[in-house]
């Protein structure tokens, strides 16, 4: 899971390239060019932005051709996003002065805040019959309560897939895939979560009902399994035309989860990760954790820095761990190959939170943290010192107390962290955290202009940084 959302870029420097894939024949098929020209031309919109992930960059100037050609609209492509290509990269298109954004792939279909998007998945082609057969395989019993889920790649054939075996299986459910949060709350007996939404109709609950998945491992599957952990899974592969029944250990994946719990309830330090800039909620949530993190004794400081990995993250020895608020399917970082643990919102508001216990119920939306969600835990009142209970560190075997304060105080003295920056009596802001890197012997890059000579361009090194081409011969 850790090249999913992290790479320390080792993969593409050694790429060899080659010729460019050919654009796919069937453009109206695939991207559904009618419906995305009828989206603009029905919003009226001028200027929009088509956003691509990698691997189908390769369509992005026939696509963005066809549009222009059919709505009149001045088109841009986005290729490279700033977060996970599942998100919609609304930063890049307001840079571009976009009205709307077009969405092409794999989404986690997590709600923007403020430009019109259109998913359009791309029809990835599926052979319903094998998957039928699959499924029969996997559950003989045509009694089974099972709830079919897919990746939204494959959501085109779910309606076929559901007319060959809904006469087979009276109790088979089949997710409806949700690209905006419907209005009000759910009602009794409706699950609403990933952009899926579907009726539970077993007699014990969801508890009682089995998941057959419809699509290639990944983070959506581990999502949805750490999610609805009570419910044994199924899968089908239509790239292998292979089903199976998942073996995933979810209680060792959970064990793994709450180790980081621990290693959070240990930290004094904590780096609170931005990891997307488009999901509705982020904002409200990133001061909710500075406030929890304030109130429960710890330190934080928010960084943003796009996708983040064990490079970038190596340099800031003082954060004793991380928090990472990204959509939820970017959320579960495996971060063995990092220097220090990440964690999620949830499993932050486990360590930090005296009021939340664990359920065994595992949330990956930050969302529903939040006042008004489904699981959104008030903070408690502040614990005197004589009240605090204290405890023992799993890890450390050290004695710990969590002193909970009371929340910041709604009205700020005056600021005295400005001083003079310079003759012209400009005026700076000085922050602790500021002073400290500052007072580091390596500080980053720096430009130095006017300081450094002109120089003619010479031939570089080639290679990557671990295997230069020329060391060899040097040695």
């Amino acid at each position: 899971m850790a090249t999913a959302f992290s790479s320390d870029g080792e993969t593409a420097l050694r790429r060899e390239l080659g010729p460019a894939a050919a654009p796919r024949g069937d453009l109206d098929g695939f991207y559904e060019m009618g419906r995305a020209a009828a989206f603009v031309r029905e919003g009226g919109f001028s200027k929009i932005a088509l956003q691509f992930p990698d691997e189908l960059l390769a369509d992005a100037v026939a696509v963005a051709t066809c549009m222009e050609a059919a709505t009149g609209a001045e088109v841009y492509v986005l290729g490279d996003t700033t977060y996970g290509s599942c998100c919609v990269d609304e930063v890049a298109a307001e840079h571009a002065g976009a009205e709307a954004v077009l969405h092409y792939g794999p989404a986690c279909l997590s709600p923007c805040r403020k430009l019109p998007v259109l998913h359009i998945f791309g029809k990835q082609p599926m052979d319903v019959r094998c998957c039928a057969e699959a499924f029969r395989e996997l559950y003989p019993d045509r009694a089974s309560h099972v709830v079919v889920l897919s990746d939204v790649v494959y959501a085109h054939a779910m309606g076929e897939l559901e007319q060959q075996l809904s006469p087979e299986y009276p109790n088979i459910v089949f997710s409806r895939v949700v690209c905006e949060d419907p209005p009000g709350p759910a009602l009794p007996g409706d699950v609403r979560q990933f952009g899926r939404q579907f009726p539970v109709e077993a007699p014990g609950g969801l508890q009682d009902s089995a998941m057959f998945y419809v699509g290639a491992e990944g983070l959506v599957l581990t999502s949805f399994m750490l999610t609805w952990n009570c419910c044994p899974f199924s899968s089908f592969d239509p790239a292998t035309n292979c089903g199976r029944r998942e073996t995933f250990n979810v209680n060792r994946a959970l064990m793994r989860r709450l180790y980081l719990v621990e290693r959070a309830r240990d930290a004094h330090v904590v780096g609170i990760l931005v990891g997307t800039l488009a999901v509705a909620g982020y904002l409200a949530v990133l001061q909710h954790l500075r406030e929890l993190l304030h109130r429960a004794g710890k330190r934080s400081y928010t960084l943003a820095m796009g996708k983040p990995n064990p490079a970038k993250l190596a340099n800031f020895l003082e954060v004793d761990i991380f928090v990472l608020v990204a959509c939820a399917q970017n959320s579960l970082l495996d971060s063995s190959d990092f220097y220090r643990p990440i964690v999620t919102p949830y499993e932050l508001e486990l360590a930090c939170n005296p009021a939340r216990e664990w359920t065994g119920n595992y949330l990956t939306d930050f969302r529903d943290l939040l006042p008004g969600a489904c699981a959104h835990v008030e903070l408690p009142a502040a614990l005197d010192m004589a009240e605090a209970v204290p405890d023992i560190s799993l890890i450390t075997g050290e004695m710990r107390t969590l002193h909970f304060c009371d929340p910041p105080a709604p009205q700020l003295p005056p600021s005295t962290t400005l001083a003079c920056r310079d003759q012209t009596r400009a005026l700076a802001e000085i922050s602790p955290a500021a002073s400290f890197l500052e007072s580091r012997s390596w500080r980053g890059l720096e430009q130095q202009l006017g300081q450094t000579p002109v120089s003619k361009a010479v031939q570089g090194r080639r290679g990557v940084a671990i295997a230069y081409e020329d060391e060899g011969r040097k040695q």
